[in-house]
């Protein structure tokens, strides 16, 4: 219940109580008291005048009860003051001896206190120096380190540099990061670190650029070095065979003693080279690479180091491999080529051995192949230029000691021994193009006559030149040998090309096998290809004529039979049985033999041609009346030609000579007979017949007088026996046998043409009308002319009935 509702209530019950009830919360201060008052003025109409006289009375109360009690104690209070009076002179007293007391501990005081404060001064500054040399001890190594750090940078020491930031960023910044020269150092680092960036980059370019130009030195170092190794391996292995008596390469022209002394110059060279060949650390300082290498590692920016590193070595690699237009003219063109190829790739295996992950094995490889893929491709088009045999085996051994090399750095190098092949096949062109200078060289030097021996030395000589034996020639000199000088020279050139297509397999990796097969085909290349058409284009030259067409095919005969020596020749430089299954045999026995084939045709082109001179010498009064008696002079020539040229056949074979000898006659036959039947010549006399049947005769004489040995009976009387029947027809006038016989096997004049008899009959008809203006005034000649007429007439309906029969 609130205070109003206590009021009111109280006051509906007692006013009196009431308003005692009232003053009694007024004195106990409860406050708010508004709301009592309130009641108490607001319930009753007269309760303020009955409150205000009771508020009195509790006044009048109080002050009587005060004045009680200031009674009570009023004679203490006289008494304390009286106390106070008394002791207030001694108060006085103290208080000037309390002031003077302390006047004087105020002046003993002032010095103390200055020495207090010095005091206390001097302890603010120790222990400010304290805080002073706490700090700076912190500070002092940070200092120190920032201090090394511009040392290492004045120095060029970026790797140590990076590493000393690092200690910086990571243990001594943050101890004074709250000081304002950490912060400045702080900002200042990654300008550093550009700075640094940008220095190794700078000296990683010049790096770049000093391996450019210095590739070409390396490369030559690394060819050196490897071509030394290769000598070594290979003076090891001759020692070995001539050790175990097995000597790879055995010929006839290099001897042992020869051999020795290649091995001892050899060693000489290798001793002398030994001190003056560099390692590559000697001739590039790669300290560049690893500092920027190790910069960027720590910069945390490998990766684009290592990009920007194999960006430009393949920019590099582009520029290494693009070659000079002019390369194939000189060997040295090649060399710097290899040299430059081989510095970069002997490079990137050093970077990729001495640094992790720069270069990685895959991306050396992926380098090479494009590279070999681009070499490949320049050699095939610049070998391609090469006519030099010399030059291509130059080139060939420079690709031998590039391959050599680049593989001993563990660089696959089987498409090179394969490119090596395709030039292999070139370098036996420009070999088969050498040598058939050089046999076109010997052939025109030959004088095509038998070689000529005045002592034993001369033959021993010419032996040691080519494999001829002849016992019947050992025993007296002087003597000639059968084969001109070309033969010798051509069996010594055909061995100096087997041994310089033999330097062209050297050092290939191939089995002796392999190089037997190589040697056995180029050599056949040369037999059936070179030679062979040397021969055939002399064979076939005009100024060649009938002795040197013999000569040349007894020359072709004994080069033939030393094909064999030929084979045992290879066969002794590669150890390799000509009976070995796979054996490539020579085909020297064909070649010669066509050779020999064409200059037989040759001859008897030629000597047939030689007999047309003469026949076109043939000056025949055809219309005399009566014979000279005797042969036509160009017929005598002609076969004293003949005779004098079938004795120089007598060193041809039997088959050759008789052969040409047949043909000879055959052709001297059938140009008389044509000579007879001219169409040009429209008169024959019987006079002219009988000088023709006389000429004949000298040559039935000829072919009787056996001018080359071998025919059997009269078989080179037969090459006349068309003309024999012809004359005999006419000179014995036998022409009803004739007629009655023809067709028949026996027949006397089975060999006679009716065609040929009719054209020749009709020639002797006209020259009967035309001599003898008389005749028809005698009886004989009025018959014989009769008679021819009536010949002709059978002949012509001879000819008639064997045209429709046909």
């Amino acid at each position: 219940m609130s205070a109003a509702g206590k009021s009111g209530a109280m006051l509906e019950e007692d006013p009196d109580q009431t308003y005692e009830n009232v003053l009694a919360e007024i004195q106990s201060f409860e406050l708010p008291i508004e709301a009592t008052l309130r009641s108490v003025y607001d319930d009753q109409p007269n309760a303020h005048r009955k409150f205000m006289e009771k508020l009195d009375a509790c006044i009048r109360n109080h002050d009587k009860e005060i004045e009680k009690m200031c009674n009570f104690h009023h004679q203490g209070f006289v008494d304390a003051i009286t106390e106070l009076l008394k002791v207030r002179s001694d108060a006085e007293k103290l208080k000037v001896q309390v002031t003077d007391t302390n006047r004087r501990f105020q002046d003993a005081g002032k010095e103390v206190i200055v020495q207090t404060e010095d005091i206390i001064r001097c302890r603010i500054q120790q222990r400010n120096i304290t805080t002073v040399v706490e700090k700076l001890q912190l500070c002092l190594p940070v200092l120190e380190m920032y201090s090394k750090l511009k040392e290492q940078m004045s120095a060029k020491r970026y790797y140590s540099a990076l590493k000393t930031m690092e200690q910086l960023e990571n243990v001594y910044f943050p101890r004074v990061s709250q000081y304002r020269f950490c912060q400045l150092m702080i900002e200042n680092l990654p300008k550093l670190r550009e700075d640094i960036k940008e220095i190794s980059m700078s000296d990683l370019k010049d790096f770049l650029e000093s391996i450019r130009k210095h590739s070409d030195k390396i490369g030559e170092t690394a060819m050196k070095q490897a071509q030394q190794q290769k000598i070594f391996s290979v003076i090891l292995q001759k020692q070995k065979n001539v050790k175990f008596g097995k000597n790879m390469y055995t010929n006839d022209r290099i001897p042992e003693e020869r051999n020795e002394i290649v091995l001892k110059h050899a060693f000489e060279e290798e001793d002398e080279n030994e001190e003056e060949i560099l390692t590559v650390q000697d001739l590039v300082d790669f300290s560049p690479v690893y500092r920027c290498l190790h910069i960027y590692s720590v910069l945390g920016d490998e990766e684009t180091f290592e990009n920007y590193y194999r960006k430009q070595r393949k920019k590099q690699a582009r520029l290494v491999l693009q070659p000079q237009s002019n390369m194939h003219e000189t060997v040295d063109g090649y060399r710097r080529y290899f040299t430059q190829i081989v510095g970069f790739f002997v490079v990137e295996d050093h970077i990729l051995h001495v640094t992790q992950g720069l270069v990685t094995r895959a991306y050396t490889d992926e380098l090479w192949n494009m590279a070999l893929s681009k070499i490949i491709a320049v050699l095939r088009a610049h070998s391609s230029y090469c006519t030099d045999p010399d030059l291509v085996l130059e080139l060939k051994n420079l690709i031998v000691i590039f391959a050599d090399t680049l593989q001993g750095y563990g660089f696959t190098v089987n498409r090179l021994f394969d490119l090596l092949f395709e030039i292999r096949d070139q370098y036996n062109e420009t070999l088969l193009k050498k040598w058939a200078g050089v046999f076109r060289d010997i052939c025109e030097e030959d004088n095509y006559s038998p070689i000529p021996v005045v002592n034993e030395e001369e033959y021993k000589m010419v032996t040691s030149k080519f494999p001829f034996q002849d016992p019947d020639l050992e025993k007296c000199f002087p003597k000639k040998l059968p084969m001109s000088q070309s033969v010798p020279h051509i069996y010594i050139q055909v061995k100096e090309f087997i041994y310089a297509s033999l330097k062209f397999s050297e050092s290939l990796h191939r089995s002796s096998t392999e190089i037997d097969d190589m040697l056995r085909k180029s050599t056949n290349l040369l037999l059936t290809r070179t030679l062979s058409s040397c021969l055939l284009n002399l064979i076939k030259k005009p100024h060649i004529g009938l002795t040197e067409l013999v000569q040349i095919i007894i020359n072709t005969t004994h080069l033939e039979q030393a094909c064999k020596y030929l084979e045992d020749f290879i066969t002794n430089i590669t150890n390799i049985s000509q009976e070995t299954v796979h054996t490539t045999r020579l085909y020297g026995l064909s070649t010669f033999k066509d050779a020999r084939h064409t200059a037989e045709g040759e001859i008897y082109t030629k000597l047939n041609q030689k007999i047309d001179e003469f026949v076109q010498l043939a000056d025949y009064d055809w219309t005399m009346s009566e014979p000279d008696g005797r042969a036509s002079g160009y017929l005598m020539d002609l076969i004293n030609f003949l005779r004098s040229i079938f004795q120089v056949f007598t060193h041809l074979p039997g088959k050759v000579a008789q052969t040409a000898c047949m043909s000879a006659c055959q052709h001297l036959s059938t140009s008389l007979m044509q000579m007879l039947l001219d169409s040009e010549l429209k008169q024959i006399s019987m006079g002219a017949v009988q000088q023709f049947n006389l000429d004949v005769i000298q040559c039935e004489l000829f072919a009787s007088s056996e001018p080359v040995p071998g025919f059997q009976g009269d078989t080179l009387q037969l090459a006349f026996i068309d003309l024999r029947q012809l004359l005999d027809l006419f000179m014995v006038w036998d022409w009803s046998t004739y007629l009655a016989d023809y067709g028949q096997p026996a027949s006397k004049y089975l060999r006679v043409n009716p065609n040929t008899a009719l054209t020749l009959l009709e020639k002797m008809k006209d020259t009967s009308k035309k001599n003898n203006i008389f005749a028809q005034f005698r009886k004989n000649d009025r018959d014989k002319q009769k008679l021819i007429e009536t010949v002709v007439k059978q002949l012509r309906s001879l000819v008639n009935g064997m045209s429709q029969h046909t």
